[in-house]
């Protein structure tokens, strides 16, 4: 309790102190508050100009057309029209537009007239609802409506032209594109024809010469097998002839040397061959290899009766001789003869395309690799070059849908309008601040000077000041003089704050009554 009773005691010195220098504060009052009142009254009076603009962005034909055109955000086109709507190039058309670039006479005068509209120009937006202000202000109530509604006229004519010269551009490109794909195309097919002509007697090949090279060696195996299989058959018949005329009776010389044609030889042979093709591709256990050797032993022992019956029938007489048979195995003999020349000349026709093949084989993989290559060049550039053409075809019908039907459809909320009344400065602020700052640096000043050359009010400072003690106080002899005096002093800074208070009040009422005293005065 008694530090706070210090506290306010100190408080209280402290006021007097500022008190006694009171004379400060007239004089910093008068010093800055005329001045400072005749500065904001003097100040020119701005007009605001406003417009409010909604961008429709729904469209009904682009459900119709989503997939057969290309198709952009419109949301996000707008948007970045209301970013670069500011731009230098875009405040310089803004300023000429409103003619204002006459009022400069020089490059640097109108790159500052530029600068300051791009300042003072505001645009801002309601976010997802697609609503955007445009503001602007200006001494002349003209200029700003003017420049408001040349703002609002290029947003609206910029978003709908920079989506129509977007498409051109586009198309531009997409044209010049198929151009230079179809310079290409020509190129690859020329190369790819004369690579044709240069090879058309090695390109039939070409895709396929192993695996002809592997047919063609499987031919040549099961020639070479049919031919020993022939000759072994024409060497049985050649002995069994031997036989015969030694001995004019028939002689067995095993089961598989046939001495009499029968009507089982042909498909003995068919399935004989048939067996040795199977064997080439499976094994004896595959069920069609199994099947083959049953039914050969069937018609092996088929044959065999047949030629029984034939040898019972010749001894009972009932055939003809043995001479007539030796005719038929000799015409036999000379018809397997015939059957291994001609399978000679299959068997040296095989192996001169085998060897055809295998001269070829170092050329035909660098061949068939060097038409890999210009065929996938020509496939990649024809496919490039279809694409195109297919983006040309729906460039196309994004224009035409385009001026069918404008993807954005702006309307007018709040135009920009003459504006009837200053919206500024906010003189009472500015009138509020020059009055606290004139009797504020007044009383800092006391304060400052009071505590540089203090005068002791109570005794107890005194006290603090020297430690003597103080046996008591006598009144000053001219004590009535200096009352008055006092009185004189409070009257002046009274008249003085009064008459700074009265200066205040009369130029805050002529502003709120849109009063300019400077005119009336002047």
């Amino acid at each position: 309790m008694q530090d706070l009773q210090k506290t306010l005691t100190e408080v209280l010195d402290y006021l007097k102190g500022v008190w006694i220098k009171k004379r400060y504060i007239i004089i910093s009052s008068w010093l800055i508050c005329p001045i400072g009142f005749l500065y904001v009254a003097n100040m020119p009076d701005t007009y605001s100009s406003s417009a409010k603009v909604f961008v429709d962005t729904r469209s009904v034909l682009k459900p119709l057309l989503r997939g057969l055109t290309i198709q952009t955000s419109s949301s996000q086109e707008v948007r970045m029209m209301a970013q670069t709507l500011l731009s230098r190039s875009n405040v310089e058309k803004i300023a000429r537009a409103s003619d204002l670039d006459i009022t400069t006479s020089t490059e640097e005068q109108f790159e500052s007239l530029v600068t300051n509209l791009s300042k003072q120009i505001k645009l801002s937006s309601t976010g997802r609802d697609n609503i955007y202000n445009i503001s602007f202000n200006n001494k002349d109530p003209l200029v700003a409506q003017r420049i408001v509604q040349e703002t609002l006229d290029l947003f609206v004519e910029g978003s709908l032209g920079s989506n129509r010269r977007g498409s051109d551009t586009a198309e531009r490109f997409i044209n010049d594109q198929i151009a230079e794909y179809e310079s290409r195309l020509e190129e690859a097919e020329q190369r790819l024809a004369a690579f044709k002509r240069q090879y058309n007697d090695i390109l039939p090949l070409a895709g396929s010469f192993y695996s002809n090279l592997q047919r063609l060696k499987s031919e040549l195996e099961s020639t070479q097998l049919e031919i020993k299989r022939t000759r072994q058959q024409a060497r049985s018949l050649n002995s069994q002839l031997g036989v015969d005329k030694s001995s004019d009776s028939f002689g067995v010389t095993g089961p598989d040397e046939p001495l009499l044609r029968t009507r089982y030889d042909e498909r003995i042979r068919s399935i004989e061959e048939n067996l040795d093709r199977l064997r080439l591709r499976f094994t004896d256990k595959h069920p069609d290899v199994i099947e083959a050797k049953t039914l050969l032993s069937a018609l092996e022992e088929s044959r065999k009766k047949e030629i029984s019956a034939f040898l019972q029938a010749e001894e009972n007489g009932e055939v003809a001789p043995l001479s007539e048979l030796n005719r038929e195995l000799k015409l036999e003999s000379s018809r397997l003869e015939s059957q291994i020349a001609s399978l000679r000349v299959k068997e040296s026709d095989i192996e001169s395309k085998i060897a055809d093949l295998e001269s070829k084989v170092d050329l035909i993989p660098q061949i068939e690799a060097e038409s890999t290559a210009l065929n996938r060049d020509y496939g990649i550039t024809k496919r490039k070059y279809e694409e195109l053409l297919s983006r040309r075809e729906s460039a196309d019908l994004s224009r035409r849908a385009d001026v069918s039907a404008e993807d954005l459809q702006f309307r007018i909320i709040e135009p920009p309008l003459l504006p009837k009344k200053p919206n500024g400065p906010n003189r009472l602020i500015f009138y509020s601040a020059v009055l606290a700052v004139g009797f504020g640096s007044g009383i800092v000043i006391a304060f400052l000077i009071s505590q540089l050359l203090p005068v002791l009010i109570r005794p107890q400072q005194l006290l603090t000041v020297t430690d003597f003690p103080i046996w008591g106080t006598v009144t000053h002899l001219n004590i009535d003089s200096i009352k008055k005096k006092n009185r004189f002093r409070l009257f002046i800074f009274l008249l003085s704050s009064g008459a700074i208070v009265a200066m205040y009040a009369i130029l805050v009422l002529a502003d709120t009554m849109n009063i300019n005293l400077l005119e009336g005065i002047l």
